[in-house]
C-alpha cells in the first residue's frame, strides 16, 4: 500500500467530508454514535472488563464503522442487515478479534511501561492527599507518566488507525497492515494534528455552549441533557470523518466499487 503525504489542510478537509456524509443519512449514522456510546457507557460502569472489552472491539467497530461510510458514498440506504456484513466474511471477524487483542495488550503494556517507575511518587502523592484532603499532590505526580503514556497511546493508536481496513479490504497480514498504518499516519502527522485540533475544539465548543446555558440560567442538569444529542451528532460526524481519511490518505477513487456484498452499484444501476 502507497500512502500519500497530504498537506495540512487536510486534516480539516476530513472534517468537512465527514459532515457531508453524515447528512446523507443522519439517522443511520446517528444511532450508531447512539449505540458507540452505550458501549462506552457500559465500559465506564464495568471496570476493568469493560474498558478492555471496549479496547477488544475497536476494530470491530473501525471496521464496520467504514464500511457504513462507503455505503452512504455509494448512495446505498444503510439497512440493519447491512452493519454486520463485513464481518461475514471469511476470517474477517477473528483477524479483527487479533488485531483487538493485540491492540488491549499494547495498551496495557503501555499503562505499565509508563506508570510502574512512577509508583512510589503515585502512592505517596495519593497519600500526602488523603492527608491534606487536596488532589494536587496526587495530580502533580501524575504529570510525568500520564505525558509518558499519551506519547506511547499515540504511537499504538497509529499502527492500529488503519489496520482493520487495510486487513478486511486489502487482503494484508495483520503485521503489514500495522506498519503501513503507521507510516500513513507518520506521513500525514501534520493533517492528523489539524484533525485532531479541530475535533477537540469541537466538542469544547459543545461544552462552551452547555457552559452559556448554566449561566443564563437553566439548571445545569438539563443543559446536560440538552448537550447529549449535540454530543452523539458531533461523534457521528467524527465516525463519518474517519473514511475519507482512509481514502484520500490511500488514494481510493472508486467508492463504489468492492462492496460488501461484492457488489458494485454502478453495474446494478446499468442492468
Amino acid at each position: 500500500m502507497q500512502a500519500a503525504s497530504l498537506p495540512a489542510s487536510s486534516g480539516w478537509q476530513w472534517v468537512r467530508d465527514g459532515l457531508r456524509l453524515f447528512m446523507k443519512q443522519p439517522l443511520a449514522m446517528f444511532t450508531w454514535a447512539l449505540a458507540i456510546s452505550l458501549l462506552v457507557l457500559f465500559a465506564t460502569f464495568t471496570p476493568p472488563v469493560g474498558p478492555l472489552l471496549f479496547v477488544a472491539l475497536m476494530p470491530v467497530v473501525t471496521l464496520m464503522t467504514l464500511s457504513a461510510c462507503k455505503h452512504i458514498e455509494a448512495d446505498r440506504v444503510m439497512l440493519p442487515s447491512m452493519w454486520p456484513q463485513p464481518l461475514l466474511r471469511p476470517g474477517v471477524f477473528k483477524k479483527m478479534l487479533i488485531i483487538g487483542v493485540l491492540y488491549a495488550v499494547l495498551c496495557i503494556a503501555a499503562g505499565l511501561v509508563s506508570f510502574m517507575p512512577f509508583a512510589s511518587a503515585l502512592t505517596e502523592g495519593m497519600r500526602v492527599a488523603s492527608i491534606e484532603q487536596d488532589l494536587t499532590p496526587f495530580i502533580s505526580a501524575m504529570g510525568v507518566p500520564l505525558a509518558l503514556f499519551g506519547v506511547l497511546y499515540m504511537i499504538i493508536a497509529a499502527l492500529f488507525w488503519h489496520a482493520p481496513v487495510l486487513v478486511a479490504w486489502h487482503g494484508l497480514r495483520i503485521g503489514q497492515a500495522l506498519f503501513f498504518s503507521g507510516i500513513a499516519c507518520w506521513r500525514n502527522k501534520w493533517p492528523f494534528l489539524v484533525y485532531g485540533t479541530a475535533w477537540v475544539l469541537v466538542f469544547l465548543f459543545i461544552d462552551l455552549c452547555a457552559g452559556l446555558l448554566v449561566s443564563a440560567g437553566v439548571p445545569s442538569q438539563l443543559a446536560g441533557t440538552l448537550q447529549i444529542p449535540f454530543n452523539i451528532a458531533a461523534g457521528g460526524v467524527l465516525y463519518c470523518s474517519f473514511y475519507p481519511a482512509y481514502t484520500s490518505v490511500f488514494g481510493i477513487e472508486d467508492t463504489h466499487a468492492h462492496l460488501d456484498d461484492g457488489s458494485n452499484d454502478r453495474t446494478q444501476s446499468e442492468a
